[in-house]
C-alpha cells in the first residue's frame, strides 16, 4: 500500500481543442492591445497573442496537443504614410518622365501605363505612400480624367478611388473641391457610400466585403493646410461603410512545454496553378449555386471565403479534384499540402489545406 503521505502524479492529457476567443481571453494578457480591443489585427499578431492566451489557459496540457483557434480581427485601419501632404503628393508629369517607363516614346499615358511607370518615378516607396498622378490622358476621353491616385499597399502600388469635382459638387463642398474638418468622419462614410453606388465601374465589379480605398482631398480649417487623404469602405453587400470586423483562424500546437503555430506536416508541397484553378472553375463543385464564385477562382486566382459561399467542406472538395489530376499516383500516408489563396477584407491570404491518400480514396486533415 502506498504511504499516507504519498502523492498521486497525474500525467499531463494531450487534447484537441477547438476554440473561439471571448472577452475573457483578451483580458487573461498581461499586455498588448488586444486586451483593450479584442481585436488582433492580423495573422502575424495572432501568431504572438493567441499563443500567450494558450500558455496562460492551457499551459497544462501534455505536448502534442493542438488548438484551432477563430479571434477576431480588426477592422482594416488606414494609417498613411508621413508625408500626405496635397502639394507633396501631387505630381504632374513632364515629357521626360514619359520616357521613364521602357520602350515608351509617347508624352500621353493610359492609366495601366501609369501604374507600370510608378515604380521608375518612386522607386523606394513605403507602405501606405500616396501619389496623385496627373498625366496627359491616352484616350484623350479617358473618363474620368486626371489627376488619379494610386496607392502603394501590400507591396505593389494599386489605383484607387478619387473623388470628383462634380462629387465635391454633391457633397455641397464644390466651391473648393474639397472636405473639411467640419465634415464627420460618419458623414464621409455616407458620401461615399452615395458616390460609390452611383459608379457604375464600381458597381459592376464588387463583391462583398470588398475593401475600396477612397483618395479625396480634405483641408483643416485650424492649420489652413490642405492634405490628399485615403479612407477605406467595406461593400457589406448593400452599402458601402466603415470596414468591420469578421472572423479569422489560426492553428497550434504545444510543443516542448509551449504553444505556438502549427507548421505544415513535411510531404508533398503543391500551390494552386492557373491550370488547377481553371479545372476549378469549370468543375461542378458546389452547383449552380457556386457557380459566379467558382468564376472567380480563375479570374483572380482565390477563393472569396469572406463571403461563406465557399465553406471547408466545398475547399475540401475543389483540392481534392485537383489532387486527382495532378497526381494519379499518390503516395499513401503522406500528406499532401495544398497551399491557395484566401480572399479576405480585399487582401490575399496564403491557407494550407493537407490531405492523404489511404489507397482508397483522399481524406481531409483538420483543414
Amino acid at each position: 500500500e502506498p504511504a499516507l503521505n504519498q502523492i498521486t502524479v497525474i500525467p499531463p492529457i494531450k487534447q484537441t481543442l477547438t476554440l473561439t476567443l471571448q472577452t475573457k481571453d483578451y483580458q487573461s494578457l498581461a499586455s498588448g492591445y488586444p486586451k483593450t480591443t479584442f481585436t488582433i489585427d492580423d495573422n502575424a499578431d495572432a501568431q504572438t497573442y493567441v499563443s500567450q492566451i494558450l500558455n496562460k489557459e492551457y499551459g497544462t496540457l501534455a505536448d502534442g496537443s493542438t488548438a484551432t483557434v477563430t479571434y477576431t480581427q480588426s477592422a482594416l485601419y488606414f494609417k498613411p504614410a508621413a508625408d500626405s501632404l496635397y502639394s507633396d503628393v501631387y505630381y504632374a508629369l513632364t515629357n521626360d518622365d514619359y520616357l521613364l517607363l521602357p520602350g515608351n516614346k509617347y508624352t500621353d499615358f493610359s492609366v495601366a501605363q501609369t501604374l507600370s511607370w510608378l515604380p521608375y518615378k518612386y522607386t523606394t516607396p513605403v507602405n501606405n505612400q500616396l501619389a496623385l498622378i496627373k498625366f496627359t490622358p491616352y484616350p484623350t476621353t479617358l473618363t474620368p480624367p486626371p489627376p488619379y491616385s494610386f496607392l502603394y499597399f501590400g507591396g505593389k502600388w494599386q489605383t484607387i478611388y478619387t473623388i470628383q469635382p462634380a462629387q465635391y459638387t454633391q457633397a455641397g463642398v464644390g466651391t473648393y473641391d474639397q472636405f473639411t474638418t467640419t465634415n464627420s468622419e460618419s458623414s464621409l462614410v455616407s458620401d461615399f457610400n452615395f458616390f460609390l453606388k452611383n459608379d457604375i465601374t464600381i458597381m459592376d465589379t464588387v463583391k462583398k466585403n470588398d475593401i475600396i480605398f477612397v483618395s479625396f482631398d480634405y483641408y483643416v480649417s485650424s492649420t489652413k493646410i490642405a492634405y490628399q487623404r485615403v479612407k477605406p469602405v467595406q461593400y457589406d453587400g448593400n452599402n458601402f461603410v466603415a470596414p468591420y470586423t469578421t472572423p479569422a483562424t489560426i492553428n497550434l500546437v504545444k510543443t516542448s512545454g509551449s504553444w505556438g503555430v502549427a507548421t505544415a506536416a513535411p510531404g508533398v508541397n503543391h500551390t494552386l496553378n492557373a491550370a488547377d484553378e481553371t479545372l476549378i472553375s469549370n468543375s461542378t463543385v458546389g452547383g449552380t449555386a457556386l457557380a459566379t464564385y467558382r468564376g472567380y477562382v480563375a479570374k483572380y486566382g482565390d477563393f472569396d471565403v469572406g463571403t461563406g459561399q465557399w465553406t471547408t467542406a466545398l475547399l475540401n472538395q475543389a483540392f481534392i479534384l485537383v489532387l486527382q489530376a495532378d497526381y494519379p499516383t499518390p503516395q499513401q500516408n503522406i500528406p499532401y499540402n495544398i497551399t491557395f489563396n484566401e480572399y479576405i477584407n480585399s487582401v490575399d491570404v496564403a491557407t494550407t489545406f493537407t490531405y492523404q491518400w489511404n489507397g482508397t480514396t483522399w481524406t481531409p486533415g483538420q483543414n
